[in-house]
């Protein structure tokens, strides 16, 4: 029997198409879209003809996702003809983002030519919602693993406590991070097991109590005689069984209380449970702990039971343990600071008190020596002196001496290598002698420390050279033009001792010319910067004034067919007319330029964008843009180091520069690219961080704001130099402004914010055929000045070298100076 399964209706193909449950695209191969369907425009709001041959699809895509498709899509297309549920963001018409995900098809011609991308768009919506419920569940497993992994730090503290009190110390330290506990108490029982007494809490009014008697009615004693976990999950519970709880619950304003007996097996009988002590710990609100989270609880019970057990019965035990324990730790704490003298400083550090009274570190590295001390004052400079002399000669260690009255000090060699290069010396506490154990502990330490210290010298050597590598193959001298300024900064890695292959270069093509440039090669090491080297120089090779930066990029591709290492390097490059102040500029791969113009909000230039050098995806042709740039321009260029984060969306990265950038508006040039890393990147960051700053033509006003910082004088002053330079300023008129200018700025600090160090200076600079002037303000409260607002010395200067000043001291103190230029004197 034949069963006909046909519809009983015809399907239209158009209609098919037009309403599928999913978005189709049809596109040319630089992505321009062709045809489109009616879902993926119900979907985005958009209409066929806004986007059919008007629009290309990374234009609907976020900015980052404008990254991600040009460094991750399109080669993935280029190389592979299709790719599979890549998720962006879509902006629709109305700027709201919708997540979808991307499948497209590469169809060639018959001589193996791109000739058209189709492409399916599915609606990620719902997925999305599913992956934050699934977020959901993660968050709660990883909930329950800090909870594990609390409990297994808190048992790893336990084994290493030598003391009952400083298990109980431990102890108390589990409740908050395991189980968001607001407070936390150890009432341990004493030696004759009467009574319960507070020896531990991380709420100090806990430990003013009284002890209470194991047979009182108190919760504490009741769970210490039974043995078992109570849970006080209200305050009406409270008052109907524990009156004297449900006070101190109202006392505190606490929501509810675990009360945890501290047990461990009895020494009269294996089988039954002794309770050592007891865990209170309780909540600021409502809280219900889960099955998963009690038994975690009775779990920290019976260790914290163990451990007091431990330290009751084996002291000798916990003494080595706490050396063992110290030996570790000293290690790991070592391990963590890459440089010598803060591996130095830690280790003396952490021998005082708990070693020593007394301890110092010499190490003979440099001409000097290097020495890191701690504790009370150091032994006889000449008796010392004369035992580390002979440490280092002999290489024998010279121990402390019992006949002393203060136990005498102790002095160790370093050696590493079979080479004694310092010495470890100490005082031991008073009415501790060195026995046997004691000294083996004393010589171990000492050869730990050894060990890292020498490491420590052998990082800062290739450190050393690994910089000094770098740096030699970075930009040398930058062009200087009364036209223009060029701020750089380089920052390499914090914890990586390979050079990296981040660059800036400026140079002239012409003397109406400039070219600036930022790249970076892919990977770290001698070969990264190396290709670094050779890119910078075949950038300056094939600049040209008839090239352009589009062409330019062009003749990169083709060097890189010789030199692979520099295939998929990034490059952004202008090249600035200084006659006509326009800008021709292209981005192969590379993050885009920042451009701030004056009196306008920062903005990132995004056109002119291609593949990285080499990559041969997406558009085959170069392309570039050229804009005209006011005097007063500011232009930033940068490598990823300086706002990509593992932790965040690169969008918020951008957000973030820009309105860093934005605030900066009025620095001074000199100093603004250290200033920004500071600020954005901070000392321990993991990549190369290069920036350049070209700062074009000359302002007809210069206005900055500096903070009550001495240190900005010096920018300030080079940057009002190179204003007063390029106006043409006569060499006398310009030293006479500058000294004035740093008088002033210098009164303002010292006067107006001696007590205000996050205060601000004004300045403002205009100059015109027959004078230059300068304003200069603070709304600081002057203190103690005198009649004239000023110090005496510094206003004689002023009005020495300066035709006319005035001040006002209506807001803070206003300060303008005005100087006659040589011709007007004439």
């Amino acid at each position: 029997m034949t069963h006909d399964l046909r519809v009983p209706w015809e399907e239209d193909p158009g209609d098919l198409y037009e309403h599928a449950p999913c978005g189709y695209l049809t596109m040319l191969p630089d992505g321009t879209i062709v045809k489109v369907n009616e879902t993926f425009l119900a979907w985005t709001g958009y209409a066929r003809a806004e986007l059919i041959g008007q629009r290309r699809f990374r234009d609907l895509l976020s900015a980052g996702d404008k990254i991600y498709y040009e460094t991750h899509y399109a080669p993935l297309l280029s190389m592979q003809n299709d790719v599979h549920e890549l998720a962006f963001d879509l902006i629709r018409a109305d700027g709201e983002r919708l997540p979808i995900l991307v499948n497209s098809v590469l169809g060639r011609d018959d001589a193996g030519l791109p000739r058209v991308i189709r492409t399916t768009i599915l609606n990620a919506t719902e997925r999305r919602g599913y992956e934050k419920e699934l977020l959901a569940a993660r968050r709660a497993a990883e909930a329950s693993e800090r909870r594990v992994r609390v409990l297994q730090q808190i048992v790893a503290d336990l084994a290493a406590a030598p003391t009952a009190a400083e298990a109980a110390d431990a102890i108390v330290r589990a409740p908050g991070p395991a189980f968001g506990a607001a407070s936390a108490t150890v009432w341990l029982a004493q030696a004759d097991r009467d009574q319960l007494a507070a020896v531990a809490g991380t709420d100090s009014a806990a430990l003013t109590d009284a002890p209470v008697p194991r047979d009182s009615s108190r919760a504490i004693a009741e769970v210490a005689r039974r043995g078992d976990l109570h849970v006080i999950g209200s305050l009406a519970e409270a008052e109907q069984h524990f009156p004297e709880l449900a006070d101190t619950m109202r006392r505190t304003a606490r929501a509810a209380v675990v009360l945890l007996p501290l047990t461990a097996a009895s020494a009269d009988d294996p089988g039954a449970a002794e309770v050592l002590g007891v865990l209170g710990f309780d909540f600021a609100t409502p809280r219900e702990l889960t099955d998963s989270e009690l038994r975690v609880v009775r779990l920290l019970g019976h260790q914290a039971g163990q451990a007091l057990d431990r330290a009751r019965l084996y002291d000798d035990a916990r003494r080595r343990e706490e050396r063992a324990t110290f030996l570790a730790d000293t290690t790991r704490a070592l391990e963590v600071l890459p440089r010598l003298m803060p591996r130095a400083r830690t280790l003396v550090e952490r021998m005082v008190p708990r070693v020593a009274r007394w301890a110092a570190v010499r190490l003979q590295v440099g001409p000097a020596g290097l020495l890191a001390e701690a504790g009370e004052p150091a032994p006889e400079p000449h008796r010392l002196a004369d035992r580390v002399a002979e440490v280092l000669l002999s290489g024998q260690a010279q121990l402390t001496d019992d006949k002393e009255p203060d136990g005498g000090c102790a002095v160790l060699p370093l050696v590493a290598n079979g080479r004694v290069f310092g010495t470890l010396a100490l005082r031991p506490p008073l009415g501790r002698r060195t026995a046997t154990a004691e000294v083996a502990f004393l010589r171990d330490l000492a050869d730990r420390a050894a060990l890292a210290l020498e490491n420590a010298r052998l990082y800062e050597q290739e450190r050393a050279i690994a910089r000094t590598l770098q740096r030699s193959l970075l930009a040398g001298d930058l062009p200087a033009d009364p036209r223009f300024a060029v701020e750089t900064h380089y920052q390499a890695a914090a914890q990586d001792l390979e050079v990296g292959g981040d660059w800036f270069d400026a140079f002239l093509i012409t003397p109406d010319k400039l070219a600036v440039v930022v790249g970076d090669v892919v990977g770290r090491g001698i070969d990264a910067a190396t290709t670094m080297g050779q890119l910078r120089s075949a950038i300056r090779a094939l600049a040209s004034a008839e090239a352009g930066p589009a062409r330019l990029l062009e003749r990169l591709d083709r060097f890189v067919e010789r030199v692979e290492s520099a295939r998929m390097a990034t490059v952004a490059y202008a090249e600035i007319d200084l006659a006509a102040n326009e800008m021709t500029y292209a981005c192969a791969g590379h993050l885009p330029p920042l451009l701030a113009e004056p009196g306008e909000s920062p903005r990132y230039l995004l056109d002119a964008r291609s593949g990285a050098i080499g990559s041969r995806a997406g558009r085959q042709a170069r392309i570039e843009d050229r804009i005209h740039l006011p005097s007063g321009s500011r232009l930033l260029l940068y490598t990823d180091g300086l706002i990509e984060r593992r932790n965040r969306r690169i969008d918020a990265g951008f957000e973030l520069l820009a309105r860093t950038y934005a605030g900066k508006r009025d620095s001074p040039l000199p100093g603004l690219t250290a200033s920004l890393a500071d600020m954005l990147v901070g000392p321990e960051h993991a990549d190369d961080v290069c920036l350049l700053c070209l700062s074009l033509g000359t302002e007809r006003r210069l206005e900055r704001t500096i903070g009550a910082d001495p240190v900005q004088i010096a920018l300030l002053r080079k940057d009002l130099r190179g204003w007063l330079v390029a106006h043409g300023v006569d060499d006398e008129s310009t030293q006479a402004v500058l000294l004035a200018s740093s008088e002033a700025v210098a009164n303002s600090i010292e006067h107006g914010y001696r007590a205000d160090p996050l205060g601000v200076v004004e300045i403002v600079a205009t100059v015109s055929p027959e004078a230059i002037q300068v304003r200069v303000a603070d709304t600081g409260v002057w203190i103690a000045p005198n009649a004239r607002g000023a110090r005496g010395r510094g206003l004689q200067l002023i009005r020495q070298v300066m035709d006319d000043v005035t001040f006002d001291h209506d807001d803070g103190t206003t300060v303008t100076m005005r100087r006659l230029r040589r011709g007007a004197r004439e």
